[in-house]
Parts: structure tokens; sequence; C-alpha cells
């Protein structure tokens, strides 16, 4: 098989191109060239923005692909582009979608491919929808072979999946853990997720690739398991070693206060219970299984953080924010409690 990676060295795609790699697909990566020291050999780089239409036009040339996926395409601009540019050079396009763009708040928390599409909350999420109407239009009226992906909270070793956290990352958040401060919950933290580790989401996208039965068809690939946010912050804790002193804030308190917007990751998203039915990707890819538990991913995750200073990166406004947050709560129980 001959693909083409739009991106290829982000959380999602890193392990599939890995894995493809491994299983010796000819792989081509459309990239800046900006992390791709840390991915094996093999792969065959194409450097170039792919913003610049023109001068992908010529790395392309001569090329046609079994698939090309793009990783990197948020807005509708973005894959009418990648329709110009692929629309005669591939038998397959796929499209990284997002669970976000199923209806929030939902009105059945069991979650699959026929969920309605909407949400108010967040504009990302607006704009996957476009995107994915879009696509579909070219599938229906040009024959496009477009196949629609939609993970929910992806993560991998690099990643500590925590529900609210500043604009670097969750490191801040483990050292609240990890000083005793109070660490914000959203809601009362007992609402599920689902997250999925990078390396099984792999297998199920890989299933999908050269799969004539994907063509035309949106496919969500995420983990079986529900944990609660109680339950996440609990074993990041435990990894750590310490005693979670945990803060339970209104979703929409927090909403109104941010400094960060919030109002999309948490109401559009975080904030509702969500359970994933996986049969259709399991129908299509039948070696699609995620075995990933959340505490064993969990704890690599926090296991790398820790090992790799480069990962740590403070946040100290989050941190002020945090102590703010916590602070006017306090105040408002005593003010309250005074009566």
């Amino acid at each position: 098989m001959k693909a083409l990676f739009i991106g290829g060295t982000g959380t999602i795609s890193t392990e599939i191109t890995k894995l493809l790699l491994k299983r010796g697909c000819e792989l081509y990566l459309l990239n800046r060239g900006n992390r791709n020291e840390d991915l094996p050999g093999g792969a065959h780089i194409l450097q170039g923005d792919i913003n610049d239409e023109e001068k992908v036009k010529e790395l392309i040339a001569g090329h046609e692909f079994d698939v090309v996926a793009d990783f990197i395409a948020f807005v509708p601009e973005q894959v009418e582009r990648d329709y110009r540019l692929f629309k005669d050079k591939t038998k397959q396009y796929i499209f990284i979608s997002s669970a976000s763009a199923y209806q929030s708040p939902p009105a059945d928390y069991r979650i699959n491919e026929g969920t309605p599409l909407a949400n108010p909350f967040w504009e990302y999420s607006r704009d996957k929808i476009a995107c994915e109407e879009y696509l579909m239009k070219q599938y229906r009226e040009q024959n496009f072979p477009v196949t629609i992906v939609r993970p929910s909270h992806t993560y991998s070793e690099r990643s500590v999946p925590i529900g609210v956290h500043g604009s670097k990352g969750p490191w801040q958040v483990l050292k609240r853990i990890q000083e005793g401060k109070p660490v914000i919950i959203h809601g009362d933290g007992a609402s599920l997720w689902t997250v999925t580790h990078s390396r099984d989401f792999a297998v199920g996208f890989a299933g999908l690739m050269g799969n004539v039965h994907a063509i035309g068809e949106a496919v969500q690939i995420t983990s079986d398991e529900s944990v609660t946010w109680n339950q996440i912050h609990e074993i990041v804790a435990s990894v750590l070693g310490k005693k979670l002193n945990a803060l339970h804030v209104s979703s929409e308190f927090l909403d109104a206060v941010s400094e960060d917007d919030l109002r999309g990751s948490l109401l559009g998203d975080k904030a509702n219970t969500v359970v994933f039915d996986n049969s259709k990707i399991k129908r299509l890819v039948p070696e699609f299984s995620a075995t990933t538990r959340a505490d064993q991913g969990l704890r690599e995750a926090v296991e790398y953080m820790l090992a790799h200073p480069e990962s740590q990166q403070e946040d100290p406004d989050f941190d002020a924010w945090s102590d703010r947050v916590a602070s006017a709560l306090e105040k408002a129980i005593a003010e309250i409690n005074k009566g």
C-alpha cells in the first residue's frame, strides 16, 4: 500500500505511522519536518507546508496514492484545498474529524455514528462538522472516496489526559497534586469519559485504510472502557504517590471565570457523559480491540512525564488562576455559612 499522511507526527498520527512502517507500507509524510526525528526510519519525507498549494502540487507530481489522510485539517477551506489536490490522486481520502462534533449536550449518553452532529458550544466542533458535510457532498456528487474518522480523547505516552489545565499542558496539574494543592475537577467528577491510547487507535485506523467498506462512511474509534474524571485524577495521584486534594467546581462557573477558553472543551465536550458504541469499527476491522486500560495508559503517561524534564512545562498563570478559584469558593462558603 502506498499512503500519504499530511502531518504524521502528532499524538494520534505518530503511532499509526510507526505501525504502518512496521507493516511495510510505502508511507510518505507531507509536513514541515519539525518533528520527524522521533519517527523510525522508512518513511519518505515530502517537506513542505500543506497550505502552500502550488508547492504541494510540485511535491506530489508523478505520485498516486492508495490512501491520503489529513491529520491537520480543521476548517472547510482546508478540505476544499485537499479535494483540489487529491481528487485524481488517491483511491481513499481519510479526514480526521472529532467525537466532539456529536450532539452536545447529548440526548442519549450512548454515542454511535448515527448520533446527530451539533455543538453550539465549540467552534472547533462546528468547523469539523462543516468539513464532514463538504466531503460527503463530494462523495455523493463527485464520487470522491472519503472516509471520516471520529476520535474521542486520544492520548499517548507523552500526554496525560486531564480535564482542566492551562495552555501549556497538564504538568502544572501534576505539580499541584505533588504539592497537595487543590486540583480542579469540573462538575462533581462523576461523569463518564473515554480515553483511548493512540496505539489502540492506530490498529483501528490502519484497518480502515484501503478498506472498500469504509468508503463513504463515518467511523468512530475509541476504547470501550468508561471512567469518571474522579477516577482519572485518582489514578494520576496514585502514580505520583500522593493523596488527591480534589476541588469540584461547576463547569459553568469555570467557563465564566476562565482566562483560557474552556467553554467548548468543557460545556461542549468533557462535561458530558458519553459512552461509545464501537460495533461499527469492530465490524469493519475485526482485529480492532482497545487493549490498553485507562489505569495502565495513564501510569505510562505520568511516568514518561516524570522521566522527561523537557515535558514538564510549568504554567504559573494557570497555577495562580487555580488558587484564585479555590480561594473564591472558600470565601463564598464562609460568607454563606455566616448567615
